[in-house]
C-alpha cells in the first residue's frame, strides 16, 4: 500500500541513498529502487513497478548515461526509459536533475513535469563538495604517493574547480590552474595557485595528476601526449567529458565520480 505524499527514489549512487535516509528520518514515507546493492544505508527497497506508484519520483543526476537505461549503479536490474517507463510517471511530479538527458531518452518525455533540481544554485554549490572529495578518494586509490608534494593540474575555475583547487591546496599540493577568462585567471593567482591558459595547456608538462572539470574537449589527442605524459587525469566533467576518448578509453578505469586515465 502506498501512503498519501510517499517519495520514490530511483536509482542514483551514494548521494540519492543519503537523501532518501534523510527524508526517511523527517517522517516521510520513502521507497528506493535501483539501490540495492547500496551499503550501510537504512532504506526502505521496492521493486521499479512499486516504487513508481509513489505520489513523487525522484530520479538521479544525471537521469541516464546511455540515452537508454536509468543512471543506476547499484541496481538489481536495468531501468529501460522507454514509453512504459514515460505512462508511469504522468500526471506525477518528477524530481531528475540533467532533465535535457531524459528528453534525448524520448519525446515522450517532454509531456511530464519535470523539475530539475541540478539547475538550483545553491544546490549546484553545495553538490561541488561531494564531488571533489569524490575525485581526491579517485585520486588516493590510482596513486602510490601522498597528494601532500604532488604537482596537481586543475583545468577550469567553475564551482568544482574552486572547491577541488583549495582541498588540494589544504593537503599540501602544488596546485595550477587553468581557465580562459582574464578575471579568472587574475582569482587563481589571487588564491595562490599557479595560473595557466587554458588554450596554452600543451606548453606545461610534469603534473601528477590532471583534474578536469571543463565538459568541452580540451585535451586533444596532442595536449594529452605533451600535458598528461606521466599524469593520472580524473574527468569529473558532464558528458562526453574533456579527454579524447579514442586515445584515452582504453586505459580509462572508471570511478563513481568521474573517470581515471593513467599515462604513466
Amino acid at each position: 500500500m502506498i501512503e498519501i505524499n510517499s517519495f520514490g527514489v530511483l536509482g542514483g549512487d551514494q548521494r540519492q541513498a543519503s537523501m532518501a535516509e534523510s527524508m526517511a528520518a523527517d517522517g516521510y514515507p520513502v521507497l528506493c529502487a535501483g539501490l540495492e546493492h547500496v551499503k550501510g544505508k537504512n532504506l526502505k527497497k521496492a521493486g521499479w513497478q512499486e516504487a513508481l506508484k509513489a505520489d513523487y519520483i525522484i530520479l538521479p543526476l544525471p537521469v541516464t548515461k546511455d540515452g537508454v537505461t536509468l543512471n543506476a549503479p547499484y541496481a538489481a536490474t536495468e531501468l529501460l526509459l522507454d514509453r512504459e517507463f514515460f505512462e508511469m510517471l504522468k500526471g506525477k511530479k518528477v524530481f531528475c536533475g540533467m532533465k535535457n538527458t531524459l528528453l534525448k531518452a524520448g519525446d515522450y518525455f517532454k509531456e511530464l513535469t519535470l523539475l530539475d533540481y541540478s539547475k538550483r544554485e545553491e544546490f549546484a554549490v553545495r553538490n561541488a563538495v561531494p564531488t571533489a572529495e569524490g575525485a581526491l578518494e579517485i585520486a588516493m586509490g590510482e596513486y602510490d604517493g601522498m597528494i601532500a608534494g604532488s604537482r596537481c593540474l586543475v583545468t577550469g575555475f567553475g564551482r568544482i574547480g574552486k572547491v577541488l583547487s583549495g582541498m588540494l591546496k589544504g593537503m599540501g599540493a602544488r596546485v595550477t590552474v587553468s581557465a580562459r577568462k582574464p578575471e579568472d585567471l587574475a582569482w587563481i593567482e589571487i588564491y595562490g595557485y599557479t595560473p595557466v591558459s587554458t588554450g596554452k595547456l600543451s606548453e606545461h608538462q610534469g603534473f601528477d595528476f590532471i583534474f578536469n572539470t571543463v565538459p568541452t574537449m580540451i585535451f586533444d589527442a596532442y595536449t594529452l601526449a605533451k600535458t598528461a605524459q606521466g599524469a593520472i587525469l580524473i574527468d569529473l566533467a558532464s558528458l562526453p567529458g574533456g579527454a579524447e576518448c579514442r586515445d584515452a578509453q582504453e586505459k580509462a578505469r572508471p570511478g563513481e565520480v568521474g573517470l581515471a586515465f593513467s599515462f604513466h
